[in-house]
């Protein structure tokens, strides 16, 4: 008798961002590891297409945030993975998001995040990464979430296998508008050859979004430092609210039967040189994200739940050490 296939487990996310251009990215990655937590996705590679190593190094303080450093919610280990970043000089700039939040210091002077990334060596090959991200998954079961440039990504397709790799791996990919013309070549080949469902969250969607300010400052009393919390307040003057289209594209590739948001009808989306989006409803396979009225306050509570959510516990993969059995001792000498 064939043994029952396991089941598969939850989706895998990959997410490639140009981490430090907006806070929305970072917002959108706190959101995907409140999900992780409640084990509706899996954050299986992460790469960066800003070749900035703090850039880097704040995406691996947030790994490291929700594994349990600085929360102290437990001491998980094997949480944190290689993180790809590109090395073609797009967006090197270091921002006031990373720069101050990667700087904070605690007591002690010393730094409250703490992440490995001094060099380039301490960073991965992105092609590597996303291509190995998805060979791990079972079919169908993957998600791609990119909220920056398509550099990677275009590195990806290019190569041998890359196009029946992805058809086969990856239920949706969702892009967030906002960085893309920065590599428009890259841009153009991305969305031409990929060949699964694309849904799109375009900049119009993030000002009807916006993640509330208010949130930032009442949510997140459960500790006393956080990296989201720390890059918001860098980010702009408080209290603001942030445009969430970035979120509202990793929400519904999780999330994607909840139907939180609306579709628009099939059709082909396009880059011009300039690096301007545009959609031309018709054939194809890709769609544009728009607002749904009766689901607003839903998503917007979504978002705030998620960012906000605690480090989850998680039972470590490493069996338990083995108890050392002492040997019998001889009985005593009779006198």
């Amino acid at each position: 008798m064939q043994a029952p296939a396991a089941a598969k487990p939850a989706v895998g996310v990959v997410f490639d961002s140009a981490m430090g251009e907006n806070i929305g990215e970072a917002l959108a990655l706190a959101l995907l590891y409140g999900l992780d937590g409640k084990q509706e996705c899996r954050v299986v590679g992460m790469a960066v297409s800003k070749s900035n190593l703090e850039s880097v190094g704040f995406c691996e303080a947030m790994a490291r945030f929700y594994a349990g450093a600085v929360s102290g919610a437990y001491a998980s280990t094997g949480r944190t993975l290689p993180i790809g970043m590109s090395e073609k000089g797009i967006l090197p700039a270091l921002t006031p998001m990373l720069a101050k939040t990667l700087s904070t210091q605690d007591d002690s002077g010393g730094p409250v995040y703490e992440h490995g990334i001094k060099t380039r060596t301490d960073t991965a090959d992105p092609v590597a990464v996303l291509r190995n991200a998805l060979t791990g998954q079972h079919d169908e079961n993957a998600v791609v979430v990119i909220t920056g440039p398509a550099t990677n990504w275009a590195g990806v397709l290019a190569l041998p296998g890359a196009t029946d790799l992805i058809a086969r791996k990856v239920r949706v990919l969702a892009v967030a508008e906002g960085s893309l013309e920065a590599d428009v070549l890259a841009a153009k080949r991305l969305f031409a050859e990929w060949p699964t469902p694309v849904v799109f969250a375009g900049r119009e969607l993030g000002q009807t979004l916006r993640y509330p300010g208010s949130s930032i400052e009442n949510d997140f009393a459960w500790t006393p430092h956080h990296p989201l919390v720390d890059a918001y307040r860098a980010s702009g003057s408080m209290p603001y609210d942030a445009p969430a289209h970035a979120m509202a594209a990793a929400l519904h590739a999780v999330r994607t039967d909840k139907n939180y948001f609306q579709l628009s009808g099939p059709g082909s989306i396009g880059i011009d040189e300039s690096g301007k989006v545009k959609f031309v409803p018709g054939s194809g396979n890709h769609r544009r994200l728009t607002v749904d009225p009766a689901q607003k306050d839903a998503v917007i509570q979504a978002f705030i739940e998620l960012a906000s959510a605690k480090p989850v516990p998680r039972p470590s993969r490493r069996p338990p050490p083995k108890e050392k059995v002492e040997p019998p001792k001889p009985p005593a000498a009779k006198p």
